[in-house]
């Protein structure tokens, strides 16, 4: 009994912290006092556009105030070098010509990888790559000891392509990328894959992650209008982010780590929804940053294979699951019907 008080007291001890990390908001909670747990550190930035090296300098000091606060895992957004496409395409192809990763390994391995050591021990950021024709790969990488974030298998490209994109960027097709650590398996998706509840169910299923990191530059505005009931939205898209990751991590009983864009495309005005944050397996939102202004979030300790225990041991939907449905042979699928 005395144990179980003392993990509800634990639990419940959500220390808050905020303070100016230079132009950043810090916000800082601990989910728990277990210092072998890992420490989370999620930008919620703006990438410029177009200014690679503002971003850069962006990067580098997120890191250091992540660093200051004892983070064990950085996570960057979506296009967090390059910044967002526009309309433009000659003067869009001309800059993001410029960001390729290609372009800018000497400053990852000059400027990211010294950062890793005991403490800090892997980097999550996004940016463009040379494709196989004209466009360009939408890639996520693992800066970390013993990942080499140009090889193939330390990288996830995206796979669900909006409008826009498509004019630039080509699809990873069947690609994803589950990175192991005493923490937990992290499975990966970019921006819109997080609809495609196939991919969530292929992770959870047949990898079996234990976290999603959600890289993002998920927009805000878009309406909806139910005038007969009196409803509607001008920001559905933004809404529609707050109540998708929730989802996610419920339906699958998985941590969902979402890490996006926040602010105006200093080209076309667009607006990114910001809420960058950490849902629990139960679905639950621990920590959510701002929609409007920068912020770097710290969360403390979290036990991300303890906590998923907990939600087993009320109800395991994976238990369930392999009860009624049958993987097929050769394939990331399953079935329900006898052969």
């Amino acid at each position: 009994m005395a144990e179980n008080e003392d993990l509800m007291k634990t639990m419940s001890e959500i220390m808050r912290s905020e303070s100016k990390g230079g132009e950043f908001r810090v916000t800082e909670r601990y989910f728990s006092n277990d210092e072998e747990h890992p420490s989370i550190g999620i930008a919620n930035i703006h990438p410029v556009v177009p200014d690679i090296e503002a971003n850069k300098a962006k990067m580098l000091r997120s890191l250091e105030i992540f660093k200051e606060k004892g983070v064990n895992l950085a996570i960057f957004p979506e296009f967090c070098l390059s910044g967002y496409f526009w309309e433009d395409e000659e003067e869009c192809w001309r800059y993001m010509d410029q960001a390729v990763i290609e372009n800018h390994t000497h400053w990852v391995n000059d400027n990211l990888k010294p950062l890793i050591d005991n403490k800090l021990r892997s980097i999550v950021f996004n940016n463009i790559r040379k494709g196989t024709g004209r466009k360009y790969f939408n890639s996520t990488y693992v800066v970390s000891a013993i990942h080499n974030f140009l090889e193939p298998q330390d990288r996830y490209d995206k796979i669900f392509l909006p409008n826009l994109e498509r004019k630039y960027t080509e699809t990873g097709k069947d690609d994803r990328l589950v990175a192991k650590s005493r923490f937990g398996q992290i499975g990966f998706t970019t921006c819109y894959d997080i609809l495609f509840s196939q991919l969530l169910l292929e992770y959870s299923k047949i990898d079996r992650v234990d976290v999603i990191i959600e890289i993002a530059s998920w927009r805000a505005m878009s309406a909806r209008d139910y005038p007969g009931m009196n409803v509607g939205t001008d920001t559905y898209y933004g809404r529609l982010w707050d109540m998708l990751l929730p989802a996610t991590a419920a339906m699958n009983q998985i941590w969902v780590i979402a890490c996006n864009t926040v602010g105006r495309h200093e080209i076309t005005g667009a607006r990114f929804w910001g809420g960058s944050g950490l849902w629990a397996p139960s679905g639950l939102l621990l920590l959510q940053a701002s929609h409007v202004n920068e912020e770097l979030l710290v969360i403390h300790n979290v036990d991300i294979l303890g906590q998923r225990k907990v939600e087993a041991d009320d109800f395991n939907y994976t238990l369930d699951f392999d009860s009624i449905y049958r993987p097929i042979h050769g394939k990331r699928a399953f079935t329900r019907i006898d052969d």
